[in-house]
Order: C-alpha cells, then sequence, then structure tokens
C-alpha cells in the first residue's frame, strides 16, 4: 500500500482489512473520530502504534500523556502541525510494510 492508497482509502467508511492498527488509527483520526483512533492506537504496545498514540494525545491536548508515548516510541515530541506529522506517520508506516 503507497501513502495514495491509504489516502484514496478515506473514501470508505471502514478501514480496509489489511491495515495494521496503527494506520487503522490513523484512518478512523482522518475520519475524525478520535475514539475510535485511540482504541486502535491501544491495540498494539509496540513503537508504530505508541507513535500514533502520542500524536493523537498531543492532538487532544493533554501533552504529558503525549511527551511519554513519544518517548515509548522512541521519538522526539513533535512540533509540527497535526496534519504534517498525519502524513509523516502515515508515509513511514506504509513504507515499512
Amino acid at each position: 500500500m503507497t501513502f495514495d492508497d491509504f489516502y484514496n482509502s478515506l473514501t470508505g467508511s471502514q478501514p480496509p482489512m489489511e491495515l495494521t492498527a496503527p494506520l487503522a488509527g490513523l484512518w478512523w483520526d482522518a475520519k475524525g473520530d478520535w475514539e475510535q483512533a485511540h482504541e486502535r492506537a491501544q491495540e498494539d504496545e509496540g513503537p508504530e502504534a505508541s507513535w500514533v498514540h502520542a500524536y493523537l494525545h498531543r492532538k487532544e491536548g493533554d501533552q504529558e500523556n503525549a511527551a511519554y508515548w513519544y518517548r515509548r516510541a522512541r521519538k522526539r515530541v513533535c512540533l509540527e502541525p497535526f496534519d504534517a506529522e498525519w502524513r509523516s506517520i502515515v508515509s513511514d508506516l506504509v513504507r515499512s510494510r
């Protein structure tokens, strides 16, 4: 799957079945469903899901919790706009599959 494939899948009502939990979380976030995005990020405790978890808590405004998840993901706390971080994470995760 490419970034464009992922982005184009946002026209659907459900994420593609082949998405990992972290990518499914980002899919739900793009659809405006933070709760569903958070649930999906919590399904996995690896670094990719931790990165998505960090992004979601930063977006939520919970900076302390976000910092914890960035540390677990071994990433620096992001200071970019949310849409730029979302694109960066999606790009990285689809590339690593």
